[in-house]
Order: structure tokens, then sequence, then C-alpha cells
């Protein structure tokens, strides 16, 4: 963990057991609306907060774009651009990039699991975060797989390797 996740996780503990913490106030806000798309697993929030979906890697867009990363990103802009978010983080709240890492639903449905689902993305996993679902998550991909959706019968070379 981070010096500066440590920090705040040790300041919300001592806050929690005077009842003025959670996991929200720990890592950033519980919930925003979204402003702006960047890529199949990354959104910026109305005030500039940029979260990276966890436990997900979709394609790429832009200069280095890889097969479907185009679609991934449509398919995530149709599902939570404009919408009011809820965000729910694990143990490290930011990346080496500085971007806020959680698990973002829309309506009580999870967008980082449809992706998966959906073959839009590939189960990324960077410990400690997601230990507790990285079972549920594969198994999403490998339905996926199976099943031939999205990048998996659309890509010849192999996604996410």
């Amino acid at each position: 963990m981070k010096r500066r996740d440590l920090g705040k996780a040790l300041l919300c503990m001592t806050l929690s057991s005077a009842g003025g913490c959670d996991a929200g106030e720990r890592c950033g806000p519980a919930e925003g609306v979204v402003s702006r798309v960047l890529d199949g697993d990354t959104i910026e929030l109305a005030g500039g907060q940029v979260i990276r979906y966890l436990m997900v890697d979709a394609p790429e867009v832009g200069r280095a774009e890889e097969c479907f990363g185009a679609m991934a990103e449509q398919a995530n802009t149709l599902l939570v651009l404009g919408q009011r978010v809820q965000l729910r983080y694990d143990v490290e709240c930011r990346d080496d990039y500085d971007r806020l890492l959680a698990y973002v639903s829309v309506e009580g449905r999870e967008v980082n699991s449809i992706l998966l689902e959906r073959g839009y993305a590939c189960v990324l996993h960077v410990p400690p975060n997601g230990e507790e679902r990285l079972d549920e998550l594969n198994l999403l991909e490998a339905k996926a797989r199976a099943a031939k959706r999205g990048l998996w019968g659309a890509c010849s070379a192999k996604p996410c390797s």
C-alpha cells in the first residue's frame, strides 16, 4: 500500500471508531456524474476525478489502438456517460497514474462486470485489489471467451495477453 493510501486508511480507521468515515471518504467520492469517457475502462467525473475501473482492462484507443478498443470505449460510453454512478473502492485507492481505482455501478449494475461478460474487457488483477472477486470475474471472462463475445470473437491476435 502506498504511503498516501496507508495514511488515509489509518485516518479512516480512527474516524470510523467515532462514526465518521467510510470507504468513499477514505479514497474518494462515493458517487458522481460521469462527464467524460476516456476509454473502455477509464472515466472522468464532473469535478475532475479520473476513475480507472478495478479488475478490468479494455483494449486501448488512440495512437496505439488495439483490436476492439473503439468498441469497448463506445460500450463504456453508452453505459455511463451522463449517468450518476456509485463507486466502491478496494485496498489501494489509486494507481501509479494517480487515478482512483473503483468498481463502478449504474442503477445497481456494476459496469466492471458488464464489460467482462459482454467481451469488452479482460480481467486485470493487480494485488492487493480484487482478491475476493478474482474467481467471480475470471468466470465472467471465461464465459465471454467461450461464447466468443466481443473481442473474443472479433480479434485475431490474442487479446489481453
